[in-house]
């Protein structure tokens, strides 16, 4: 069958919806049909040109499929490619992943005196930034920190950028050219600080003065060319910060008013290594460490110190590691990748995964380590095009049934905890900032996706009588993402309200929580481990008792806010032994 378009698509998602709930056999017809009818509606309130949709709902506990419209039809995914690469970073690298950067020296070391290069060695880590810690730059003086501690004052040697564990294109082809220059897409680099952007800052000067133009953090090692003037009077001030590609110097041009507000825009930097070893420079500069030498950028192993092995203390013998710098695990980057939805950290694992597993992280290299992690897991990988870690480019393609496939293995999995907490949660400010008043909040959790002409919306829900439902929507040559937005909204609210009223076909543990039977948080005696994903009306339900009673036994537990690995006690449930 040919896939439906324009004004066939609400004929044939009706008549699709007729046969799989006459697969599914034992439900309410009343509620089938209202669940019908809603759906149909759904689609039915515009035009959507030659849109084309893939949609499929499973359920987890009863194995059937409840709808299903071309859901083997391979399309472009935006962001939801993003469940791929988590997924298998998850199983390649292990929740205990954290990426390391180091500094080492080729020389040798006297009365504080570096005879040599000092080289900062990046092995991918995106989160080098104010996001996990109190400043931008707080990782570079823990590094130098340990350098004090060895008594190194002075560098004869440059200060090398070392980006040579992920040689390769710091921008992935297929990415718009259009979109090179925005937040979203920084350049991809064993070497990133500030993940790769600067905000430009264009301040007023005196009328007929050029505005002052910074950036922040500064030494971004972009070229500037500011041929901007300071006006006064009546005239409209219009200033446009411009670049036509990423290696182009950036041009500030117009007029901008006396006494107005500064100017600000963000772009991404040309080159990470340089940008990210400058700015180490200064770091060291403010400390009172003297680099006598320039900078100088590696890209390849066979420029390297290192050589082509994967760590410091694999490499030659002449490299010398002087201090290091371990991340966070990888369940707090995958919050960033999917809740986010940050490209750049979904690009860095990406190619992470193809270096840890394959020996390169190049795309091809990347894709492979992921086709072969999740086809271990029984997923059927044969339709997938991936081009990158983070769904950006518009030539990636995946099927909606592959999109729930990845949700049933992943659920069945031990990395299923770790997982289900990246997912943004409906209804949440800092969640999936949709669906509010319905019964979707607080549920529902999936993974959105946005490109031009693609909107996408992959996860799981429970319906209203517990079972586990996993769903992908996903649509391209959309005519409104805003409109095919709202359709994933309200089939989303559609699942979290629907019941079956047959109890053979019931699951049989309707009330846990969203989490493996394989998960090992730990319920001891009357206290509650607090796992990944868990809040406190959950861990209530868990255990039969109102979340007032939760609440007044834990007096000191903020109501809005619980910590994994926290420990509340659980109060004897009301009328029990």
């Amino acid at each position: 069958m040919s896939f439906p378009r324009g004004d066939r698509l609400l004929e044939f998602v009706a008549v699709s919806l007729a046969a799989t709930f006459t697969v599914v056999g034992a439900l309410d017809a009343q509620q089938i049909s209202e669940f019908r009818s809603n759906v149909s509606n759904t689609f039915g309130r515009a035009s959507w040109g030659q849109a084309s949709w893939g949609m499929m709902v499973v359920s987890l506990d009863a194995g059937d499929t409840l709808f299903a419209v071309e859901p083997d039809s391979a399309l472009a995914p935006a962001s939801n490619l993003k469940l791929l690469t988590s997924a298998a970073a998850l199983r390649a690298l292990g929740a205990e992943y954290r990426f390391r950067t180091y500094v080492i020296t080729n020389g040798e070391v006297d009365e504080g005196i570096v005879d040599g290069d000092l080289i900062l060695y990046g092995t991918g880590d995106p989160g080098i930034s104010d996001r996990f810690y109190p400043r931008k730059d707080e990782v570079f003086h823990r590094l130098i920190d340990q350098l004090a501690a060895l008594g190194i004052h002075t560098v004869r040697g440059d200060l090398v950028g070392d980006a040579s564990y992920l040689p390769g294109p710091l921008r992935p082809a297929g990415w718009e050219a259009d979109d090179l220059n925005e937040h979203f897409a920084g350049a991809v680099s064993a070497l990133s600080y500030n993940e790769n952007v600067v905000s430009f800052q264009v301040v007023p000067s005196q009328a007929g003065q050029r505005p002052l133009v910074t950036t922040v953090p500064p030494h971004s090692g972009l070229q500037v060319l500011n041929t901007a003037e300071t006006v006064t009077g009546s005239a409209r001030p219009r200033l446009a910060i411009l670049r036509d590609k990423p290696l182009d110097p950036v041009r500030v041009q117009g007029r901008v008013g006396v006494g107005t507000r500064d100017v600000w825009r963000q772009m991404t930097v040309s080159v990470p290594a340089h940008f990210t070893a400058s700015s180490f420079r200064e770091s060291l500069k403010e400390r009172g460490i003297e680099i006598r030498g320039g900078i100088r950028i590696v890209e390849t192993p066979e420029e390297s110190a290192l050589g082509k092995f994967s760590a410091p203390a694999l490499g030659r013998r002449s490299a010398r590691v002087l201090a290091r710098h371990i991340s966070e695990p990888l369940p707090a980057y995958l919050e960033v990748v999917n809740k986010e939805s940050n490209n750049l950290f979904a690009e860095l694992l990406y190619r992470t995964i193809g270096r840890v597993k394959r020996g390169s992280g190049s795309s091809k290299a990347s894709a492979r380590a992921i086709r072969s992690e999740l086809e271990d897991i029984g997923i059927d990988m044969s339709s997938v095009v991936q081009l990158d870690g983070s769904g950006l480019s518009a030539g990636n393609r995946v099927s909606a049934a592959t999109f729930v496939e990845v949700i049933d293995r992943m659920a069945n999995s031990p990395e299923w905890t770790a997982f289900w907490a990246s997912l943004p949660e409906a209804g949440r400010r800092r969640g999936l900032r949709r669906m509010y008043r319905t019964a979707a909040v607080g549920n529902l959790r999936a993974k959105t996706g946005t490109i031009a002409g693609v909107s996408a919306l992959s996860g799981m829900v429970r319906s209203a009588n517990g079972e586990r439902l996993a769903f992908s929507i996903i649509v391209n040559g959309t005519p409104s993402q805003n409109r095919a937005k709202g359709v994933e909204n309200q089939i989303g609210a559609l699942l979290a309200s629907f019941e079956r009223v047959d109890e053979t076909n019931a699951p049989e543990h309707v009330t846990e929580p969203l989490v493996s039977p394989r998960d090992e948080t730990a319920d001891t005696g009357n206290r509650h481990h607090v796992a990944p994903g868990d809040n406190l009306s959950m861990i209530a339900d868990r255990y039969g008792i109102t979340l007032s009673d939760l609440l007044q036994a834990n007096p000191n537990v903020d109501a809005n806010r619980i910590r994994t690995g926290q420990w509340l006690k659980i109060p004897t449930r009301r009328g029990s032994d």
